[in-house]
């Protein structure tokens, strides 16, 4: 995505606390906060599916604007998505406020094009890393990094973090450089076990269900918490730089 095509999201500020947003999700909302340096936090909520088609782009590195009300934009990143234990629902998930002048550190994800010539003779392409951690200014983060695994012909051939063609003049990598990224192993003979089949237990769904109930319970004071300590983290980074 180009950077001058900054993404615009819109949304409001959230009266709904704890249990309660569960009437949100009803109505199509994803409860939300925002938080950052030397800015104070807001409950805010989204509309479930153009929240969910933005993350689904972006990911925790993507920068993008939040609207507030029709206010001012604030440039964000996504973070600390969570979701319900038992239907994957995104109950969750917080903005974090950046400086755009300020370099912060992020896990951007990995993507695998191209085929891979060992694999067509019959070999497993194993991906090891999935998320590479960099630090730069957050306009300059990457969505994702494609790594071409097309040069892959032997099973000695193999393509580390230091490999990768990453602009060193905006970024810097966090991740150990000899990490390997992808790499290819010989198939593995499948062992057929037999698995015998346990007989369901009377209550187990109702247990789910309650877990469940727990877990959306949670999910606005685990958001919170989880800002809290991220913005801290943010700040003693900052500090022992500076």
């Amino acid at each position: 995505m180009n950077k001058k095509d900054t993404k615009i999201l819109k949304v409001a500020k959230r009266e709904l606390l704890g249990k309660k947003v569960k009437r949100l999700r009803n109505e199509g909302l994803t409860p939300a906060s925002v938080y950052g340096r030397d800015f104070k936090s807001i409950s805010i909520q989204a509309e479930t599916k153009a929240l969910e088609s933005l993350f689904e782009e972006l990911g925790e590195s993507g920068l993008f604007n939040i609207q507030i009300d029709e206010g001012k934009l604030l440039p964000v990143l996504f973070k600390n998505p969570q979701y319900h234990p038992v239907s994957d629902e995104l109950m969750h998930v917080d903005f974090y406020k950046v400086d755009l002048t300020r370099k912060i550190s992020a896990e951007v994800p990995v993507e695998l094009v191209g085929e891979a010539p060992v694999v067509k003779l019959g070999n497993v392409l194993m991906h090891i890393t999935n998320t590479i951690e960099v630090e730069g200014l957050p306009a300059d983060l990457p969505e994702k990094f494609e790594v071409d695994v097309s040069g892959l012909e032997t099973l000695e051939d193999m393509i580390s973090v230091g490999s990768l063609k990453i602009d060193k003049d905006k970024l810097t990598i966090l991740t150990d450089l000899e990490q390997v990224v992808v790499k290819s192993e010989e198939p593995k003979e499948e062992e057929v076990e037999m698995v015998e089949t346990a007989p369901e237990v009377e209550g187990e769904e109702g247990e789910a269900s309650e877990e469940g109930e727990e877990g959306e319970a949670e999910a606005e004071k685990d958001g919170e918490t989880e800002a809290a300590a991220e913005e801290k983290g943010e700040e003693e980074k900052s500090e022992k730089k500076n």
